[in-house]
């Protein structure tokens, strides 16, 4: 009986899920919206098996060990309540997330319960108070479903041969508890991909049950060795061959930098994607100064973010290492240490390293990665010590931009090369800063941002040390602005990268295609520095070498080169969106999984 009350529980998450998302359920015909609960019982009914174990048990133990009604009903009483909190708790914190994430919970709230301060940053009162109102309207719906089931277990005394056929019963019950849990009898278990049924990802995502989403992506191992075998090793090593970086510069590099060696500053944008600095409003850029910075330098038109968050993008920017579909490296810092990055490369050559942040940067192990791969100094929010209030994130960009202004003149005057990293916040949700130009809270935070940026870009204009000065632009990852773009959307993925300062030779436009993971090796072959280690990313200034724009999010990966792009999803094994002919889109598909495989193994065996 618990596991039909159970399973009755989980449907009802699916109608709730539609309507808390009305606006884009809306875009789904009456059959479609239908066909999420149809295909989403197989995983409600796989959770619904898992919670109805210990009441099998229960019950197959009372059949031979004489157990009280009052101690019973207790035992029972305790763990409906339990399991109901618990699921509750998994469906209104899913409920809430998913506007952020655009897929449904999974263990990577883990990694950020961590530092549940910084989590709940970008928590808003507007998110809060229905999620907390589903919780207890669900909890209490469960409960109340529940509790009754408890009052049917009476203790009788029994014959041998009574008790003998109540447990052949129970045993038979419990077989199909077995089939239930382990998703049929096809020789593929339960997993996300079995609700799967639609190219559209919404519908997929709103047949999906939270509860297993979550418990299936925290007891599995992230890295199974079995993951993502596309090709034999020979065949992925001849693809991923036609891909790779690494290479030693040649003469067909674009030299671009009027010095080999610039001191180098790197602005990484807090969620700037192109949707937003392209944005104008009644005629008014949202992003001025970026706007002048590509106008005096060299702006790149086709730059991808490899991801989708800030640790996997600061991975791809400072150590040309992709996003894994899934893991974020930065969660385990024995691996990251050992990767290549721009400090480390710098500091070989005699560059002092830096990194400043307005906020904590022990938030998804920052701190760790940054001391892992050659940052000599990090100054973070318990540095910084403004008569300025900080914002749910930290310190404001205006506050942290005038002194991290002040940080790089003062490197110049120290006469040694420098390589100085900033990370801007205030353009993260909740956007809480203290300006007002625009309505929309995120074109206005961006705004914010951008005069702060602009502000000390001006400072270094006007001082001797931008004549040797490299400043970088990029962003970390995009945004859903508009509010209908989705997670993995190419549209999403389009970054602004501005290379401006004294050492640019001359303002250009380039239009290669590339990402995030090109900066390194594109970097250090401008320097003549050695970028063998860079095996992933290419020098975009070198005709010659391959060029094209990789992304990952939630278990699934896009690519985009001249002639289209493929965005791929891992779990249903299938091209989701495309452009460009057959035998492009077949390419680049198999390019992806070439660099997703090749990725794959090459964490795993770090």
């Amino acid at each position: 009986m618990s596991y039909i009350v159970t399973v009755a529980l989980m449907a009802l998450q699916k109608p709730l899920f539609l309507l808390w998302y009305a606006p884009r359920a809306a875009e789904a015909t009456a059959a479609e919206l239908a066909a999420v609960s149809l295909h989403g019982l197989l995983l409600d009914s796989t959770t619904a098996g898992y919670i109805a174990v210990a009441p099998w048990l229960l019950m197959l133990a009372a059949a031979w060990i004489p157990v009280p009604e009052r101690a019973m009903r207790r035992m029972l009483d305790t763990y409906f309540i339990i399991i109901s909190v618990i699921v509750a708790l998994i469906v209104s914190v899913d409920m809430g997330l998913f506007r952020y994430w655009d897929f449904r919970l999974d263990s990577t709230v883990l990694l950020y319960l961590r530092t549940p301060k910084e989590a709940a940053a970008s928590v808003t009162a507007a998110d809060m108070w229905p999620a907390l109102a589903l919780f207890v309207a669900y909890g209490a719906t469960m409960i109340a479903a529940y509790l009754p089931l408890s009052k049917i277990y009476r203790a009788e005394r029994a014959s041998l041969g009574r008790r003998a056929v109540s447990s052949l019963a129970m045993l038979l019950l419990g077989g199909l508890l077995f089939l239930a849990i382990r998703g049929g009898t096809s020789t593929a278990p339960a997993n996300v991909s079995k609700v799967y049924f639609s190219d559209n990802m919404f519908l997929n995502q709103a047949a999906t049950n939270p509860v297993f989403s979550f418990l299936a992506s925290a007891a599995s191992p992230e890295l199974a060795a079995d993951d993502y075998r596309y090709f034999s090793d020979a065949e992925r090593e001849r693809i991923f061959g036609s891909l790779r970086g690494g290479h030693a510069a040649t003469a067909h590099t674009t030299h671009v930098l009027a010095t080999r060696r610039p001191n180098v500053v790197l602005v990484l944008l807090e969620s700037f994607g192109r949707t937003v600095t392209d944005a104008v409003i009644d005629g008014d850029s949202v992003t001025p100064n970026l706007a002048r910075a590509a106008r005096e330098g060299i702006r790149f038109d086709n730059m991808i973010a490899n991801s989708f968050r800030t640790d996997r993008g600061q991975a791809a920017v400072m150590s040309g290492f992709p996003a894994h579909p899934v893991v974020s490296i930065m969660k385990n810092p024995n691996k990251a240490h050992t990767l290549p990055a721009i400090a480390r490369s710098l500091r070989r050559e005699g560059y002092t390293t830096t990194f400043t942040y307005g906020g904590d940067a022990d938030f998804t192990n920052t701190m760790s990665y940054l001391y892992g791969t050659g940052i000599e100094r990090v100054t973070d929010q318990r540095d910084l010590r403004f008569d300025a209030p900080t914002a749910k994130w930290g310190y404001a960009d205006d506050v942290v931009c005038d002194y991290f202004a002040g940080e790089v003149l003062e490197l110049a005057a120290e006469g040694r090369p420098f390589f100085a990293t900033l990370l801007t916040l205030s353009s993260h949700e909740p956007f809480d800063v203290p300006y007002e130009r625009f309505e929309n809270r995120i074109l206005n935070a961006a705004a914010f941002t951008d005069r702060c940026v602009g502000q000390m870009l001006d400072r270094w204009r006007r001082s001797s040390a931008w004549d040797d000065m490299l400043v970088i632009l990029v962003a970390d990852h995009g945004i859903a602005y508009p509010d209908n773009l989705q997670i993995g959307e190419l549209a999403r993925q389009r970054i602004p990268m501005i290379w401006t300062g004294g050492a640019v030779r001359e303002p250009m436009e380039i239009d290669t295609y590339a990402s995030q993971i090109d900066l390194a090796p594109t970097l250090l072959a401008q320097m003549d520095i050695d970028r063998s280690e860079f095996v992933y990313g290419t020098d975009i200034f070198d005709p010659s070498e391959p060029h094209f724009g990789f992304w990952t999010f939630n278990n699934a990966f896009g690519m985009i080169d001249g002639g289209g792009y493929v965005v791929y999803n891992c779990t249903a094994d299938a091209v989701t969106d495309s452009a460009g002919d057959a035998n492009t889109i077949e390419r680049l598909a198999e390019h992806g999984k070439a660099i997703v495989q090749t990725l794959h193994d090459d964490i795993r065996q770090r």
